[in-house]
């Protein structure tokens, strides 16, 4: 990178982003010696204006950020840079320097994939999923259509709930096809990402 520290008292705005959820985490600045340190150990590390010093994320507190990726604004003065958090970014404590929860809220479909297997493989009478599990994969794959149909239903009308609804229930019914057929959905997702690249 060719990097353009000479417009702000040779530093840079470096906008620190959650490599995973996306989430904006905070906004730092760097010099050169801060953007060396941060490819050298590939721990962001930057200028703290306020001491006129290095100053490493995490140093003080444990909640580091590991380098993942970096991008240059076309200006060549800006810095986008995705990142992973060991912890709460603010030194509020907050997730974000905004006061924004760090979640995507897709972590919680592996939970409910978790909750699904236990279902399977301890089954209960007052289990819904459990009595899917006890009829079969005809019964499994057959319940997926019929959610799918139903959504498509739905979505030809404007009632958002009742779409959403749908969508919910077609998904849920496809995590229990995937645990029936032996797969998760880290498995459809690795298909996704090489069909992406």
């Amino acid at each position: 990178m060719d990097l353009d520290f000479s417009k702000n008292n040779g530093l840079i705005p470096a906008i620190i982003q959650d490599y995973k959820t996306n989430k904006v985490l905070m906004l730092g600045f760097m010099n050169k010696e801060a953007y060396a340190r941060t490819m050298e150990t590939e721990l962001v590390t930057f200028y703290s204006r306020s001491r006129n010093c290095l100053w490493t994320k995490g140093e003080t507190s444990g909640n580091y950020l590991k380098l993942k990726e970096v991008f240059e604004d076309c200006d060549n003065d800006t810095l986008l840079i995705k990142a992973e958090p060991s912890g709460p970014v603010c030194h509020t404590g907050s997730d974000t320097c905004f006061k924004e929860d760090n979640k995507s809220g897709v972590e919680f479909l592996d939970y409910l994939a978790m909750i699904i297997k236990d279902r399977k493989d301890n089954p209960s009478d007052d289990s819904y999923t459990s009595s899917l599990f006890k009829k079969g994969i005809n019964k499994i794959a057959q319940k997926v259509g019929e959610e799918s149909v139903e959504l498509v239903i739905e979505s030809k009308d404007n009632n958002e709930e009742l779409f959403l609804n749908e969508a919910a229930d077609l998904l849920f019914h496809y995590l229990i096809l995937l645990e029936e057929k032996g797969y998760k959905l880290s498995d459809v997702i690795a298909i996704l990402t090489a069909r992406h690249k």
